[in-house]
């Protein structure tokens, strides 16, 4: 593994253990070079998803862009970090047992408004924004007041 401080090829593992929901293992490693320590996640990829975008475009599912996403819609809100990375994985682990090499990213945008739902109605609303492009202020208005009295207050 690469050291993200000096680019040294070589690390060793110092400590290695599962996370929390048992879908990764979370290893310290520190560089043979410099020294540095740092800390990586191995995941199981079941299969490799395409995300076809709005504009047609191609690219590769990249999980670490959907959980920056969730936890943008989430910021200083009270949601562990464990309960967002328990439902990115779950969105990743839909994706790969799907059977389907491409998915249009309406779809995962479709997913995350379902998971956030459950969650946090404020970082639901704040995904919706992006998801659904509003435009104006009355756009939240509408979308919340559909979520249920957000909209009153």
């Amino acid at each position: 593994m690469r050291c993200p401080y000096c680019g040294h090829e070589d690390s060793q593992v110092k400590d290695s253990r599962p996370t929390e929901d048992g879908a990764a293992i979370r290893r310290r490693r520190q560089c043979e070079d410099c020294g540095a320590r740092f800390t990586t996640f191995e995941r199981i990829q079941l299969r490799e998803v395409g995300v076809v975008k709005a504009d047609g475009a191609r690219e590769p599912f990249d999980r670490e862009k959907l959980m920056r996403s969730v936890q943008i819609a989430c910021r200083k809100r009270p949601i562990e970090s464990a309960r967002i990375d328990r439902l990115v994985s779950g969105i990743q682990r839909q994706l790969e047992t799907s059977g389907e090499s491409e998915v249009r990213a309406q779809q995962i945008g479709a997913m995350v408004m379902e998971a956030l739902k459950g969650v946090d109605n404020v970082a639901y609303i704040r995904f919706a924004s992006v998801y659904r492009d509003f435009t104006e202020a009355k756009d939240f208005e509408e979308f919340a007041s559909q979520v249920g009295g957000l909209g009153k207050d």
